[in-house]
């Protein structure tokens, strides 16, 4: 018998929580055909055995869809980050995220963003007039990157040509494929003296927030560089604004802020040494087909009865 899958929204739970994103829509069909490709069958919810969960916002609708369908077993988150689903992960259902899906955009923005900071794009882009600025080359500096997952492990890669030693920090004591050095976090003030570009990219808990503050800027050697494509609230902002003002940093490449959005009339948009993408690391094209391939392998799993492909553990959130 096939595998048996909800997919919100649906009729059945358009008046839980807040509205139903009209834009969703069109992700729904794409969902349902992926279900399809996994050998499930879409069905209503009181008929379902798992849950694909497409619904912006927070916890509370889902929570109440779990109340009412306590059959259900699995369910199918479509981010990477589910910092603000930790009150659903102790439910006795299976939790998968979209975790290393989006990571082969996400890389390459965070590799875009520490070319750009080393390079002074933010000072040139906004000179009208010509301003001849020394750049900096990324090939041979230490890059230490906060986080052993999907991003992690793709910017290792793009890394690769230009000869820059490559630490990564992460959870977990197994060595990343091609990093020169693989530590724990808690090593971090321990490599920030010999860390010309500090990548994060890590999971946000309440362990992960402000891992960036004053204390780490004031162990970073002069003319180092911050990129942040993870969660804002990982980098203390107060602290960043004051360590770029005392020149502790040279540059910052933010495509997360705290908070987020960030106000028009915030101070970061109108420093020189500031580069800041909107949360679009990834295109919303690009994560609909990557959501999608999830989702299939996640039906064919679940339907051997194999693990699941994006795992969250409840004790570490993420």
């Amino acid at each position: 018998m096939k595998v048996r899958i909800a997919i919100a929204p649906e009729a059945a739970i358009e008046g839980v929580g807040r509205p139903t994103d009209v834009s969703v829509g069109p992700l729904r069909e794409r969902v349902a055909r992926a279900v399809e490709r996994g050998g499930g069958e879409v069905v209503p919810l009181p008929e379902a055995d798992a849950l694909v969960w497409l619904l912006p916002g927070g916890p509370e609708p889902l929570m109440e869809v779990l109340d009412a369908h306590p059959r259900l077993r699995w369910v199918q988150l479509p981010w990477a980050g589910v910092e603000h689903f930790t009150e659903v992960l102790s439910r006795p259902q299976a939790f998968t995220c979209a975790k290393g899906s989006y990571a082969k955009q996400v890389g390459e923005h965070a590799l875009m963003l520490a070319l750009a900071c080393l390079r002074d794009l933010v000072r040139h882009a906004r000179a009208p007039h010509w301003n001849p600025i020394d750049p900096r080359s990324l090939g041979g500096l230490n890059v230490t990157i906060l986080g052993g997952g999907g991003i992690a492990t793709e910017l290792v890669r793009l890394l690769q040509p230009f000869g820059c030693r490559v630490r990564v920090l992460r959870r977990s004591a197994t060595p990343l494929e091609g990093a020169d050095e693989t530590l724990p976090v808690s090593e971090l003030h321990a490599v920030l003296p010999s860390t010309d570009v500090l990548v994060v990219a890590l999971a946000l808990t309440p362990e992960t927030r402000h891992i960036v503050g004053a204390p780490e800027f004031a162990l970073l050697p002069p003319g180092a560089v911050l990129v942040n494509v993870a969660r804002g609230p990982h980098v203390d902002t107060e602290a960043l604004l004051k360590a770029l003002d005392a020149g502790r940093l040279t540059a910052a490449g933010l495509d997360v802020t705290d908070p987020e959005p960030l106000p028009d009339d915030h101070p970061l948009w109108g420093h020189d040494q500031v580069l800041i993408t909107s949360h679009c690391a990834d295109s919303s094209e690009y994560v609909a087909t990557m959501l999608c391939e999830r989702v299939a392998e996640n039906v064919r799993l679940f339907a051997a009865g194999e693990p699941l492909v994006g795992l969250v553990d409840p004790a570490a959130g993420y």
